[in-house]
């Protein structure tokens, strides 16, 4: 076997080996997606019916409340970014950077400092490269979060949220992840958490436009919205750490198919290569024993005369 031929059958066998991998991991991906969607279905009414009830208690009563009570000249912003812990997932995870970059750009356009809070090693490790201050930081469960994860997550952002500005808190509540649309589409999107805009609660809810019944809060309104404030922000951090898990698994399975089909039509394309070396050499050895005999016989027919 020629030295060309053998280099191609080394590059087939690798790519094969590589094929097989991004095929399981697609696989996996494509097993994990349908679990993350039902969790995702299954946490968006809670959290929907938690906004209907401060969107009630808001519009029912004048309390000011860090959880519906926009500040007249609000100084500091803390951003939530969720990342993935892992690669392999295409553009995933840089896209919501990216997005997270430009929401700090408009924020800090505005006059407001802010901090900033990070799920997930790939956005630990793009700023710790960069050696940008991160607030605070977890990792370790971006594939498959829990109700205690998101409770973790939302604990210093709820506190950040009580404290005054002066001491180290803050007037606004970002969170930037990656919505799951479908399989094909996952977009970064940027939600102000805090203060909750009215308006747009009621459009996610489905009541604008409509006529809340008049409420009695005991013991008081601000003690009924001091209730809510931690369960609102653990819910919305809960629903965007599944979001984006459904939409890591899917950007991940589109990545691998992508490699896989790649992978695929190199070797294809190292196939055809090594078909025509082969061939090149059978021709060689060909020519080379015609010669070989028609010189033999020109030998044989001058030893007679």
């Amino acid at each position: 076997m020629g030295a060309q031929l053998r280099v191609y059958k080394r590059r087939i066998k690798s790519v094969t080996a590589t094929k097989k991998i991004t095929k399981a991991m697609e696989m996996i991906a494509a097993s994990r997606i349908v679990k993350a969607q039902r969790k995702v279905a299954a946490s968006t009414p809670y959290a929907t019916e938690l906004t209907r009830a401060v969107t009630a208690v808001a519009t029912g009563s004048n309390t000011n409340h860090p959880l519906t009570t926009e500040t007249d000249n609000p100084a500091r912003a803390a951003v939530l970014l969720i990342t993935s812990d892992r690669g392999l997932a295409g553009g995933y995870s840089s896209n919501a950077i990216k997005a997270a970059d430009q929401l700090t750009e408009r924020l800090r356009g505005e006059g407001k400092e802010v901090d900033t809070y990070i799920v997930g090693r790939k956005g630990v490790a793009y700023y710790g490269f960069r050696e940008r201050k991160v607030a605070d930081s977890w990792t370790g469960f971006t594939d498959s979060p829990s109700y205690a994860d998101a409770k973790a997550v939302a604990a210093p952002l709820i506190e950040a949220v009580t404290k005054e500005t002066a001491e180290g808190g803050v007037d606004e509540l970002h969170i930037v992840f990656t919505e799951f649309v479908s399989m094909m589409t996952q977009t970064p999107v940027q939600n102000r958490m805090l203060p909750l805009s009215l308006d747009k609660a009621a459009e996610e809810t489905g009541t604008k436009g409509e006529i809340l019944p008049l409420f009695d809060f005991e013991p008081s309104a601000e003690d009924v919205l001091d209730a809510l404030l931690p369960r609102y922000v653990e819910s919305r951090v809960y629903n965007a750490l599944l979001q984006a898990a459904a939409s890591e698994h899917a950007a991940r399975r589109r990545a691998m198919k992508s490699a896989t089909d790649n992978a695929g039509d190199l070797i294809n394309s190292l196939s055809r290569l090594a078909n025509a070396a082969r061939q090149a050499e059978i021709t060689q050895e060909i020519s080379e024993i015609v010669g070989g005999a028609s010189a033999l016989a020109d030998a044989t027919a001058g030893s007679d005369k």
